[in-house]
């Protein structure tokens, strides 16, 4: 995860002539679409998980006691 925010780091365009100074702001921006994206596929992948708790939602078979 963290090697994701170091290669945005270093792909990161040198500054263009109109940024006025603000050359840290894609590698902010970036870093923070990283970790939004990460928390939206966390999110789903907890959906995910209680469709499948969901879908076996039988009760267990009460004991014959012979």
């Amino acid at each position: 995860m963290i090697e994701d925010e170091d290669r945005a780091a270093d792909d990161a365009p040198p500054p263009a002539a109109n940024d006025n100074g603000n050359g840290n702001a894609r590698v902010r921006i970036d870093a923070a679409v990283l970790t939004i994206a990460r928390l939206i596929g966390r999110q789903m992948a907890r959906e995910a998980f209680e469709r499948l708790e969901a879908a076996n939602d039988n009760e267990p078979p009460e004991r014959c006691e012979d």
